[in-house]
């Protein structure tokens, strides 16, 4: 099992176990703003997904804990879309979690072990108008603006950083 450590974090395949550890992170108003809170049958769907990804591209989303306690506090990882062709890296925290510099952490160690173990030009990450934290989050680890799209009917900015950044 891919296991990604971080000087706080460890970041390790979502599975099945973490359902209700993932459901409540999109419980959260403020969680869930840009990223959408699923019902418990979806959280299972994605989680499912998840794992497949695991096993037929090797890499997926990833629990995010942190190393000290083993304290599950978001998740991170990377995320192939059908659609666009393209390999997204993102970040999703519990609230009280916020401002210690997690999300730029994991963001980080996931861009380096995704351009260290697979064949990428770029990674991208797909942020909703408004999201200023996520939006500094991707400027800090050296992503720019790509273009504007389209996900699930809502507008997206498309950022990357290109391998040889």
């Amino acid at each position: 099992m891919t296991v990604i450590e971080t000087e706080r974090l460890r970041l390790r395949p979502l599975t099945l176990d973490d359902a209700d550890a993932l459901y409540e992170l999109h419980q959260d108003e403020r969680v869930n703003r840009f990223v959408g809170s699923p019902t418990r049958a979806e959280t299972l769907e994605r989680l499912d997904a998840i794992e497949e990804q695991w096993k037929t591209r090797g890499h997926g989303l990833c629990a995010v804990e942190l190393k000290s306690t083993g304290e599950f506090i978001g998740r991170s990882g990377l995320k192939y879309w059908e659609q666009f062709g393209e390999v997204e890296t993102g970040w999703t925290f519990r609230a009280e979690s916020w401002g210690h510099g997690y999300a730029t952490e994991a963001g980080r160690a996931a861009v380096a072990w995704g351009f260290a173990n697979l064949d990428l030009g770029y990674i991208t990450a797909m942020i909703r108008p408004g999201n200023t934290p996520s939006v500094q989050v991707a400027e800090r680890l050296g992503f720019a603006p790509r273009r504007e799209d389209v996900l699930f009917g809502n507008p997206i900015t498309i950022y990357a950083i290109n391998r040889s950044a």
